[in-house]
């Protein structure tokens, strides 16, 4: 299945009508009752996570009846339904607030991701933000690109590039090591002093925008769940990015663990792999 222009006008469209009705109006408002934990502290979900979930939903079906569709919140309800990224049939996977510790706390740095999920593999990936009310959008073997409106309602589509490679020492990377044990993490976390940045925004969302807008030269992470990754996987790439597991096989959004190195290039994503071994 292949999306065309309209269909991501209209995506987008979704994505902001959420984010305007139910997501931004309750930004900086959850308190304790709106907030509870799933698989542990680090893991928490809102209210607005959910009502979300459920509103994105209803729209994509709306818009494209004949697609299945799972999100994180209803795959954490039932989680058999991750077994539809393996069939044949498309598949929409949603994350209705990805960097939901941030939302929480009142911090500008959350988004709304969908992925387009046929045969195991990524065609279509949109990341919207909700603060800069623009969307960083990708199609297989069409490059990515930013989508932002003017006031007059026209849309501008900027084409993205991942920066220029740099040596060790003056990489930007952004790595996810809570989920890795031991002795990786020990590992990873003794690389990272090799490096010349490392940001944690708490939010695969705006970590994989920052790559492919040309911000950062790389992200690691161990948990490949495929609402966090499968669309900012595909847009890195079509970015002009290197997108791989750390042992140098593809990515495939069923892969729930294993993790996910994606980088500038193909030498950066060796020199890091080398790195953290």
């Amino acid at each position: 299945m292949r999306l065309d222009e309209d269909d991501l006008t209209a995506i987008i469209e979704l994505m902001r009508n959420v984010a305007r009705s139910i997501i931004m109006p309750r930004f900086g408002h959850i308190g304790p009752a709106d907030l509870r934990t799933k698989s542990g502290p680090l893991d928490p979900v809102t209210v607005a996570d959910e009502a979300a979930e459920r509103a994105l939903t209803l729209g994509l079906r709306a818009l494209f009846p004949e697609v299945a569709i799972i999100g994180e919140e209803a795959v954490s309800a039932e989680p058999r339904l991750m077994a539809a990224l393996s069939g044949t049939v498309p598949v929409f996977v949603i994350d209705p607030i990805d960097g939901t510790q941030n939302y929480a706390a009142g911090l500008p740095l959350f988004g709304v991701m969908i992925a387009l999920i046929e045969g195991d593999a990524t065609r279509a990936g949109l990341i919207y933000d909700p603060i800069r009310d623009d969307t960083v959008v990708a199609m297989a073997g069409q490059g990515a690109f930013l989508i932002r409106r003017d006031p007059a309602g026209t849309e501008d589509w900027i084409r993205l590039h991942v920066a220029k490679p740099a040596p060790l020492n003056a990489m930007i990377a952004s790595v996810s090591w809570q989920y890795m044990g031991e002795p990786e993490r020990s590992r990873v976390l003794h690389g990272l002093t090799r490096l010349g940045q490392t940001p944690n925004f708490r939010c695969a969302a705006h970590t994989y925008r920052a790559l492919a807008m040309g911000h950062l030269h790389a992200t690691l992470s161990r948990r490949t769940l495929p609402w966090d990754h499968a669309a900012g996987a595909l847009i890195v790439a079509e970015a002009g990015g290197y997108v791989r597991k750390p042992d140098g096989t593809g990515y495939q959004p069923s892969a729930l663990d294993g993790g996910i190195l994606a980088t500038v290039d193909e030498e950066s994503f060796w020199i890091l792999r080398d790195l953290f071994g």
